[in-house]
């Protein structure tokens, strides 16, 4: 081939030897020749720079024949597979509206040889919905009973028939599934069920990123309107499930749709996770402008690089701000966990204290020092707390519309059925943003749907080895379920 190549350059040998040489060929004439004749072997890299020579000239006369290299060059996506399915992914949704998604994603899985539906779960965690409302598609799912739900709640990959189900990540936090109908492929294929979780991952990324920017996927989650305080709380909080090999926060919050004045943050960094919680006086849209003050102070103080004390400093100075007559304040607990030695540092500001639990039993309530509320004037006490946490470790913070949520007799939720709920989670093997989703729907049936105050939690599992339970993977088979909702 390289013979019949160098024909079509009408080089002579002395032209092809300086071309070759000029690139770093450090053969001679006389072996270039010998070599073209068949007479004499050289190196792969030798034949591959006479192969460029002849390209190059081959290039310059426009001329569609070319010299074979020794390793194959692809110049071209192949047509199906993982690889062109992610690409048409990418660049599908690259500069398209967040409504696209659905047929984007649904060309990705005919590349990849299976059907997609994407179903994002509600802000209530309770139905899984369908992006696209096709009476001949898959149809809306509850997250507790059908198979759907079981790939949800466990972040796992289920196959069912010729279904699989894959979680739908952004990241740790859980946005949904991703519906898979396999077809002529076996549904718990090992290779297929990898490849499918990495689209779950991926389009969940997508769902993230455009929905920065559009309605259209945030409206499917949404089963009313959102009160004004509502709306703006949640678009400061940040994601309710985040993590890192060394750490995990699951945090949920009701009312979703009447939220008022409680609001949440954090910050994970390779050495430090830090979690702030407040609670303001209050459910009106004034007690949200108040904690949003707060939220807004300790992220400025944060990011300036200020400690506890500074950060505590900044969000009373903030809420004495806000105020107009006096009344306004705020509850709140701040806290650093050193990630490599499980080291603890926390101010208590007039807020409940956070419970430290080991193996599903309560340690210890971290309610000392703690100083009065934030925002009623100057407090010279202010006292940095210390604990020192062990490998899986939970630390709960919350408001106090957890432990005073009231059923129908007007008896409290309490802190000992808080804890007993959290010690049979726990030991059941729950991983914390399921354990947070089952709390809120316990807490929202203690009150039988009726809030009378702002509820929020904060799970924090400390896991300095990596060890977590129940991550990502691949298929397992279905228990107990009373069959998939279609």
């Amino acid at each position: 081939m390289l013979r019949e190549a160098l024909a079509h350059t009408r080089l002579s040998l002395e032209e092809l030897w300086y071309r070759y040489f000029a690139l770093g060929g450090t053969a001679g004439l006389v072996e270039v020749d010998a070599f073209l004749e068949g007479l004499l072997p050289l190196a792969d890299a030798q034949r591959d720079l006479l192969a460029l020579a002849v390209n190059e000239r081959i290039d310059d006369l426009s001329g569609r024949v070319r010299a074979p290299y020794t390793f194959h060059l692809r110049t071209e996506v192949p047509p199906t597979g993982s690889l062109p399915a992610v690409l048409h992914l990418v660049t599908g949704m690259h500069s398209a509206p967040p409504e696209r998604l659905a047929e984007v994603t649904r060309k990705a899985g005919e590349v990849l040889g299976v059907e997609l539906d994407v179903l994002l779960v509600d802000y209530e965690q309770e139905t899984l919905r369908p992006i696209v409302d096709d009476p001949a598609g898959v149809r809306p799912q509850a997250v507790d009973t059908t198979f759907a739900g079981q790939s949800y709640r466990s972040v796992r990959a289920l196959a069912h028939g010729s279904e699989l189900w894959v979680p739908l990540l952004n990241g740790m936090e859980r946005l949904g599934v991703l519906h898979v109908r396999t077809g002529e492929m076996a549904a718990d294929d090992r290779v297929l069920q990898e490849r499918c979780l990495w689209l779950g991952k991926l389009i969940g990324h997508l769902v993230v990123a455009s929905s920065a920017y559009g309605d259209a996927l945030d409206v499917i989650r949404r089963t009313r309107r959102r009160r004004p305080s509502a709306e703006l709380l949640w678009n400061l909080l940040p994601p309710l499930t985040a993590g890192t090999d060394r750490v995990l926060m699951a945090a949920m919050m009701h009312p979703v749709y009447g939220l008022g004045g409680d609001a949440f943050d954090y910050d994970i960094a390779e050495s430090t996770a830090r979690v702030a919680v407040f609670d303001a006086a209050g459910h009106d849209l004034g007690a949200s402008l108040t904690v949003a003050s707060a939220l807004s102070a300790y992220r400025s103080a944060r990011h300036s690089g200020g400690g506890l004390l500074p950060q505590l400093e900044a969000v009373d100075e903030a809420v004495m701000d806000r105020s107009r007559s006096g009344e306004d304040f705020v509850t709140g607990v701040l806290a650093e966990l050193d990630l490599h030695t499980g080291r603890l540092r926390y101010v208590l500001a007039g807020h409940p204290p956070p419970l430290l639990l080991r193996q599903g039993r309560l340690v210890k309530r971290l309610d000392h020092p703690r100083r009065p509320f934030l925002g009623i004037g100057e407090y010279g006490g202010s006292e940095i707390g210390t604990e020192s946490l062990e490998a899986d470790d939970w630390l709960l913070f919350y408001t106090d519309g957890i432990t005073e949520a009231r059923d129908g007799d007007g008896a409290f939720f309490g802190e000992d059925r808080l804890v007993d709920f959290l010690r049979r989670e726990i030991l059941a093997g729950e991983p914390a943003p399921e354990t947070v989703r089952r709390l809120s729907r316990a807490i929202m049936r203690h009150q039988e749907g009726a809030l009378q105050d702002d509820a929020t939690v904060l799970l924090l599992q400390w896991t300095p080895g990596g060890r977590r339970r129940r991550g990502p993977g691949p298929a397992e088979q279905p228990s107990h379920m009373t069959g998939a909702e279609r």
